[in-house]
């Protein structure tokens, strides 16, 4: 078993204490990054950083605990791109304007994204520039800034696709939102797909990363199986952006 699994499997443990049932999912953490008690004063934290107040146009990913923050920045006008569960159904963009007044905690939920969401093409989000901050849950982070989710990769999918098109880099802020207990102490080595964050907002404060190391850039082709592309609408969009062979 490899030291990324054990570690998982140990934080998931503590995590039960402090986890929020998934109306679908449960506590089935290989399924669900959970809502947690105390991810309201996380997002208080992370939403008194810079990179959130001077931001307008954020990817922000579809777990739980960042339900709030969803919520908030459609409170504040801010404009945000969100994968669906899977990427299964790619990529939704919540833009002010889209959402009526009183209705912003709903579209902060999935279901609520894809009802007033507008859905979007890789291309699209390409045309609209570079993130200025991105926002993603885990299973566990270190604190070196070694973030890694349910053991499918999805983030890693989505840092490839919008780094090869050159709207995140090494400079676009990137912050974990998850529970003190998710907060792993001992050293993690990164892989060469895993993306290092700058903060990790829990609800007892904002932990910066010094010294964090580089990101890596574009999808690794070689490490996907046939299967998966072919169920990731965005992954089949970039070959056909890129001419890349796909029979």
């Amino acid at each position: 078993m490899s030291k990324t699994k054990i570690v998982r499997e140990k934080i998931w443990s503590r995590l039960a204490a402090v986890a929020l049932p998934d109306s679908r999912f449960h506590l089935n953490f290989s399924e669900v990054i959970p809502d947690f008690e105390g991810s309201t004063v996380a997002t208080d934290h992370l939403v008194a950083d810079r990179p959130y107040r001077e931001g307008e146009y954020a990817f922000i990913t579809p777990d739980n605990c960042l339900v709030d923050l969803r919520r908030r920045m459609l409170l504040a006008g801010k404009t945000m791109v969100v994968s669906t569960y899977g990427i299964y159904r790619g990529f939704y963009l919540l833009a002010p304007g889209m959402v009526p007044e009183g209705q912003e905690l709903f579209a902060a939920w999935l279901d609520g994204l894809e009802h007033f969401g507008q859905r979007i093409t890789l291309e699209e989000i390409a045309e609209r520039g570079r993130f200025d901050f991105m926002v993603t849950g885990a299973s566990a982070v270190s604190l070196d800034g070694v973030r890694f989710g349910k053991g499918h990769g999805f983030f890693d999918l989505e840092w490839g696709m919008f780094s090869e098109l050159g709207i995140v880099d090494d400079r676009t802020p990137v912050s974990a939102m998850v529970h003190d207990v998710q907060v792993v102490e001992d050293k993690l080595f990164a892989s060469p797909t895993d993306i290092l964050v700058d903060t990790i907002a829990t609800p007892s404060g904002l932990r910066r990363i010094e010294n964090r190391g580089p990101r890596p850039r574009g999808i690794h082709w070689d490490l996907l199986e046939p299967e998966q592309i072919e169920k990731t609408p965005p992954l089949r969009e970039l070959q056909t952006m890129r001419g890349l062979n796909t029979a």
